[in-house]
């Protein structure tokens, strides 16, 4: 498939480097082209593309948001959202406010009765968004690696065919599954990403991901 990731920081960089192991085409979409970075992975990754946000968009068949939270509606903007119409949306974002931390804890800029993903949704009412790899961090996201067990990604999502592509995505990525539902269920995912982040600013403990243990 033709993925085409809007954000080029560590996420954005790290996922499409994957999307491109697993065979697909990739273009990596920056505000800035000529960025160390984003030169620095398309010399780094054979076939990998990148273009300005709405040439992603544009180019992808599957779109993936890997901002910040903090500007992900204005890049849905630059990106154009009618070239988001009938598509996939993966949504790896989350709502963390421009904030320090307290007491390791990371700071929201949503509610606990909205999320982020909601609010994506209605940018682009016409694509159908799906909430993932927002539980976890970078080095995680591809082949997990936990001594042979596999760790869980929490989804949910508005349209059931998209959330079996984004499914199909992440078992071909060495992920467990829990689809939690409809897009509402996103406003309990996105705060597992503070639970998530908890041990790593208060310990320096980073190697750790979620399970789901069912009977």
């Amino acid at each position: 498939m033709k993925i085409g990731i809007i954000g080029s920081g560590i996420v954005g960089r790290v996922l499409a480097t994957a999307f491109l192991k697993e065979g697909h085409q990739v273009m990596l979409g920056s505000r800035d082209t000529k960025k160390e970075e984003v030169v620095k992975w398309v010399a780094e990754n054979a076939g990998g593309l990148c273009g300005n946000f709405s040439d992603t968009a544009l180019f992808g068949e599957i779109i993936v948001l890997a901002t910040k939270g903090t500007v992900v509606a204005e890049a849905v903007k630059l990106a154009n959202p009618e070239r988001f119409k009938n598509k996939t949306v993966i949504d790896a974002t989350n709502p963390i406010k421009e904030a320090p931390p307290v007491i390791g804890v990371l700071q929201f800029f949503t509610g606990p009765n909205e999320s982020l993903m909601e609010k994506i949704q209605l940018l682009i009412p016409d694509a159908h968004v799906v909430k993932a790899f927002s539980c976890v961090g970078n080095a995680f996201m591809y082949k997990p690696d936990f001594d042979g067990v596999k760790p869980t990604m929490f989804i949910c999502g508005n349209d059931d065919d998209a959330k079996k592509t984004v499914t199909d995505i992440l078992i071909s990525f060495g992920w467990e599954i829990a689809d939690m539902g409809k897009q509402e269920a996103a406003r309990a995912i996105e705060p597992l990403c503070m639970l998530w982040c908890i041990p790593g600013i208060n310990q320096g403990q980073w190697t750790h991901a979620f399970k789901l243990l069912k009977k």
